[in-house]
């Protein structure tokens, strides 16, 4: 995507997850910070996390 702006490492390295509040890892390809913890990914939109559970996809069961 074209619009989209990078998220600030400073800013990756303090993020939690506001349902778990453990920490997040960043999927650049998809533009999104994931809780592996909580099966979440949170959208990023230009260059902005939003951290809303209610904007958060579910991700698929692992195994």
């Amino acid at each position: 995507m074209s619009d989209t702006k990078p998220l600030d490492p400073k800013l990756l390295a303090i993020l939690v997850c506001p349902m778990t509040r453990t920490p997040l890892r960043l999927d650049a390809e998809r533009q999104e910070l994931v809780s592996d913890t909580a099966g979440l990914a949170y959208p990023i939109r230009n260059g902005t996390p939003i951290l809303l559970v209610e904007e958060a996809r579910e991700l698929p069961p692992v195994g």
